[in-house]
């Protein structure tokens, strides 16, 4: 079903123009361009959304600090322990070609769009508070997650031979690991991004009042935590503990959100000196 990198950005672009039409109800160029004017018009959003493509880069390196740091602890065998054959018993329920192919689609491709998609709707509808909660948010989830990955090493579930599990994933994408796994350590597993980063973006989709992108992305974000079971790669404690950093990251993403546009305090004294200006 996938084969590169290009095409897994492509289908991506696809489901973002898709959901933005479908659940702002306006043309995805009004979201690119609101939130265009959005960010010149606002230096605080600008260096936001700065700050959190900073953040995904950092990211992008995590791997590299991880080999540079000569840190080699493995706590994979303490997760089984605690948790034992879970996830290849839940596996063995539900595997078939076309549960594969959805899984990888939404693992893929559809968690990615639930960021992007998230910030081009808020634009769409002028709700530059959950803009900033959106940004905020995934750099509360990163931030966090980051030094996990660091630190405290967890293998996924395939490649741990006593799991019995198996990596469904290169059914639908056979060259995984030779062009995603670059983006994606094979021991960056507690706690699950996949889980977080969707879960946030329901949870925020709710908080925002639109019914239907709430429902969306709701839905969303359950079968991409089913995807991360059925494909082998993340243990029940990865979800617990990314569905905890969700709840965090998003309720403070939403309260951050929410103090970034409160009116400065002297709003009200300005605008009362510029109608007496006015009227003199």
């Amino acid at each position: 079903m996938f084969h590169s990198m290009q095409m897994i950005s492509l289908l991506t672009a696809l489901v973002v123009v898709v959901l933005i039409w479908t659940f702002s109800r306006k043309n995805p160029w009004y979201a690119v361009t609101n939130f265009a004017k959005e960010l010149i018009s606002s230096k605080r959003l600008l260096i936001v959304f700065v700050a959190m493509i900073g953040v995904l880069l950092v990211n992008k390196y995590e791997l590299q600090w991880e080999e540079s740091m000569g840190y080699h602890a493995d706590f994979t065998s303490k997760v089984f322990q605690l948790e034992g054959h879970f996830v290849s018993n839940f596996q063995s329920l539900f595997h078939a070609p076309w549960v594969t192919d959805v899984t990888a689609f939404f693992y893929l491709v559809v968690f990615q769009g639930l960021i992007i998609a998230s910030i081009g709707i808020y634009a769409s509808e002028g709700k530059q508070a959950f803009i900033y909660a959106t940004c905020c948010t995934v750099m509360i989830n990163y931030l966090v997650a980051i030094p996990f990955y660091l630190f405290f090493p967890v293998n996924e579930v395939w490649s741990y031979a006593p799991s019995g599990t198996s990596f469904y994933m290169l059914e639908a994408f056979p060259n995984f690991e030779q062009v995603y796994r670059p983006l994606s350590g094979l021991n960056n597993c507690f706690p699950s991004l996949h889980t977080s980063i969707s879960v946030s973006m329901a949870i925020l989709a709710i908080r925002s009042g639109n019914r239907r992108w709430a429902a969306c992305a709701t839905i969303s974000a359950s079968i991409i935590i089913f995807a991360i079971f059925y494909m082998g790669i993340h243990w029940l404690t990865d979800m617990i503990g990314g569905f905890t950093l969700a709840v965090i990251a998003s309720t403070l993403g939403i309260k951050i959100g929410q103090w970034l546009t409160k009116p400065v305090q002297n709003e009200p004294l300005l605008t009362i000196a510029k109608e007496t200006k006015k009227s003199l």
